[in-house]
């Protein structure tokens, strides 16, 4: 199994990346369509463009999503850079330092570490958390299907093509598929997070889960913030999910390992830098699903006798 000490020098993750200045707003049309043209160009698409900015930057997202890991000039980064660099200052984004935590949330919330726990509903990708969670595929390499909804593509889209050459390095060194419930770490590009931490988890093929399956689902919980922790830099860390959209495992069990595994992590590593873990929800089921668990009894974690 690749290791964190394994793979971070060669995808550079102890730099923080910078990039190129943003486009000017005058100057983002005339970007957009150079850049169409040249991934059209690359891919051999021919016909007629778009005529609109937005409908020629829909097309482009489209070139990028299913654009493989390749070697790119460095003209054509620098000119990425700058489009996604724009971009992203035009999107809202949320500090989780201005949410309020479970405990503010819920009076008497009997989670362990309620202080330091927040509950968010909305699009990760707005979240400027210190790292963020991707429920990838085991190719890491996001999704190639243009438009697809699944939180690989959106932060994958949002991030920028940068993020799609990392986790082909890492895939490379390491030589096989990703094994479910491990975890890498990768620098977060043009994401208002600094960092993503991807995990791959178990495939549910409808009915429960096994008991194999829900140690699966743990481990990307514990693989997570152990590489977060291990890293060093990282305070506060979002979840996704993990597993409950097209990799069909039931919402409310996914729910509670989450919940559990997280606060029996927590309760184990005392000294991690870690100090604020954010479980992301975007559809109203499940923030009604983590509302009902968060105001559970937590007799299921390990050592919760010993308090907060």
């Amino acid at each position: 199994m690749l290791t964190l000490d394994d793979y971070h020098s060669a995808i550079a993750l102890a730099e923080a990346f910078v990039g190129e200045p943003p486009v000017s707003p005058e100057n983002h049309s005339a970007l957009v369509a150079e850049l169409l043209a040249h991934f059209s160009a690359e891919s051999g698409r021919s016909g007629p463009r778009p005529s609109s900015t937005p409908e020629r930057r829909r097309l482009l997202k489209a070139l990028l999503t299913v654009r493989r890991p390749e070697p790119l000039e460095d003209a054509a980064w620098s000119k990425l850079d700058q489009l996604f660099h724009f971009e992203r200052l035009e999107r809202a984004h949320v500090d989780p330092a201005e949410l309020p935590t479970v405990a503010e949330r819920f009076a008497r919330c009997p989670y362990p570490f309620a202080e330091s726990t927040l509950l968010w509903q909305g699009d990760i990708s707005l979240l400027a958390a210190d790292a963020i969670v991707n429920a990838a595929n085991d190719a890491l390499l996001g999704c190639f299907q243009p438009f697809h909804a699944c939180i690989d593509n959106v932060i994958h889209s949002c991030a920028g093509p940068r993020l799609r050459d990392d986790c082909a390095t890492i895939m490379r060194l390491q030589g096989h598929p990703e094994e479910t419930g491990q975890a890498k770490l990768t620098r977060a590009y043009h994401l208002p997070s600094r960092y993503v931490a991807h995990t791959v988890g178990p495939i549910v093929a409808g009915g429960q889960p096994t008991r194999h399956q829900r140690g699966q689902l743990a481990g990307c919980y514990r693989n997570v913030l152990d590489a977060c922790s291990r890293w060093g830099d990282i305070r506060s860390v979002a979840f996704c999910c993990i597993s409950t959209g097209v990799f069909g495992y039931p919402q409310d069990q996914a729910a509670e390992v989450a919940l559990r595994t997280v606060a029996e992590w927590r309760l184990d590593n005392p000294e991690s830098p870690v100090a604020a873990v954010i479980f992301n929800v975007f559809r109203d089921d499940d923030l009604d699903i983590y509302r009902r668990l968060l105001n559970a009894p937590w007799y299921g974690c390990h050592g919760t006798s010993r308090g907060r």
